[in-house]
């Protein structure tokens, strides 16, 4: 049986008194994914279907592309709990990803980052998916893990979620 939460007060004394019994709800993940058409769905939609279920919302967090309202209506998702920030700096995006699973607003927060994270920049998100119990998706497209610069580059997203 899941409990939901309302508020941070409630959240911050579920910690106190069961952390030692239960894993944190929250938690960071990658998903590297190719461009191949039709992958993107086969792997995100199932997730944030369930994950829409909830009454908190997920944020899309990404690069200079409008998100497709049209796919996401026919893919079942709520457009009423969905909000979408384009974001185009590498700071700024980590930034932002942070703060926003820590308020607990979230259900999840996609965002797209094409270098590998260093590890003070996994743990802050970590940490803050564990405080707000949200999930944090990091998109990735397959190959842009060889990127020797630290510089953000254009991400490819595939065409389906974005126009």
């Amino acid at each position: 049986m899941r409990t939901q939460f309302s508020g941070p007060a409630d959240r911050s004394q579920r910690f106190a008194s069961s952390s030692l019994t239960q894993p944190s709800l929250g938690g960071i993940t990658e998903l590297r994914y190719s461009e191949q058409p039709g992958m993107m769905q086969l792997l995100l939609l199932p997730v944030l279907k369930q994950l829409s279920e909830q009454s908190r919302w997920q944020l899309w967090l990404t690069p200079a592309h409008k998100l497709n309202r049209n796919w996401m209506q026919q893919s079942g998702l709520p457009l009423e709990k969905s909000m979408h920030i384009t974001e185009s700096e590498r700071l700024t995006t980590v930034e932002s990803m942070v703060k926003a699973l820590r308020t607990g607003n979230y259900s999840v927060v996609l965002a797209w980052i094409p270098y590998e994270l260093n590890d003070e920049e996994r743990f802050e998100l970590e940490m803050a998916a564990a405080e707000g119990e949200a999930l944090g998706l990091i998109m990735r497209p397959q190959g842009h893990d060889r990127v020797l610069s630290r510089q953000p580059n254009t991400p490819k997203i595939p065409s389906d979620l974005f126009h």
